[in-house]
């Protein structure tokens, strides 16, 4: 049985998703700090992010705290990579949930349980993904179906749920990536590319339908960016070869990214855009 785990100041629970409203009769201790002072604030916005505990997720949430929002960080498995990023921020600042950000039933319940907790949500940042490399002779059906479940569908139906509970001037922020537009691009990328394709015309698309409701909406394409995931497996051939691509030789870090999506859940105009933040490469 799959669950959801809620860290609280003080308090941890593990939340049932087997109905909303098992989570409306949760009992929390009388000890526990929830709803804390710091989040109950009617003027602090409330931002979630999938894929936070790593990279430009966490260094997204650092970003978004220092501009005053109250973070809840998505992780789908690594426990101690979540608590250290909330160690980092302060337990006044963020908590953490466990979802698996590739499942509708997971994705309904995780935006369920931080509107149960907070009423709304302010900026929804789609940042879980996966770098699946593999050409196209090389492909399977379950190879196929499992990037496209946690890079396209996952955004998809989060942006769905989250939706109806995000007040006029919020924001949702994809991440892509700049080889969506680059020649250069290698053809074990094809799968991943494709993904990230139609992250940018979502995005494009959705800022039309939601521009109605006040929610802005934008995609965010990283060039190559000093993250676990995209260090993986190269040789540092390979590696200074990629950091070449940019006139300034050298790969993104996962901050100068994170402060591009901080500047987009700020700016009340710039909607169904593409932002490349690749330091000149394309």
């Amino acid at each position: 049985k799959v669950y959801f785990q809620c860290t609280f100041p003080h308090h941890s629970t593990r939340i049932s998703p087997s109905s909303t409203s098992s989570f409306h009769q949760t009992s929390f201790p009388e000890h526990s700090s929830y709803p804390n002072t710091s989040m109950a604030q009617p003027d602090r916005k409330i931002a979630l992010i999938t894929g936070g505990s790593q990279g430009i997720g966490a260094a997204t949430a650092r970003v978004l705290v220092d501009k005053g929002f109250f973070v809840v960080i998505n992780y789908s498995n690594n426990v101690q990579a979540a608590k250290k990023v909330i160690e980092d921020l302060g337990r006044e600042n963020a908590t953490s949930i466990m979802a698996d950000a590739s499942r509708v039933d997971e994705i309904e319940n995780m935006v369920n349980t931080v509107v149960s907790m907070f009423g709304r949500i302010d900026a929804l940042i789609a940042n879980a993904a996966k770098l699946g490399l593999q050409d196209i002779s090389e492909t399977t059906e379950e190879g196929f179906d499992a990037l496209f479940a946690i890079n396209v569908k996952g955004p998809y139906f989060l942006a769905q749920k989250a939706a109806p509970h995000m007040p006029p001037g919020s924001h949702i922020v994809f991440l892509s990536t700049t080889q969506c537009h680059a020649s250069t691009v290698t053809s074990n990328y094809l799968l991943y590319t494709m993904t990230k394709g139609a992250i940018e015309q979502m995005a494009r698309v959705l800022a039309k339908g939601l521009g109605p409701k006040g929610i802005f909406v934008n995609a965010v394409a990283p060039g190559p960016t000093s993250t676990e995931l995209f260090l993986n497996g190269k040789s540092k051939q390979l590696l200074d070869t990629l950091a070449g691509l940019s006139p300034h030789n050298r790969f993104g870090q996962p901050k100068d990214v994170a402060e591009a999506i901080g500047f987009l859940t700020q700016n009340q105009w710039v909607s169904g855009q593409v932002v490349k933040v690749n330091g000149g490469m394309a």
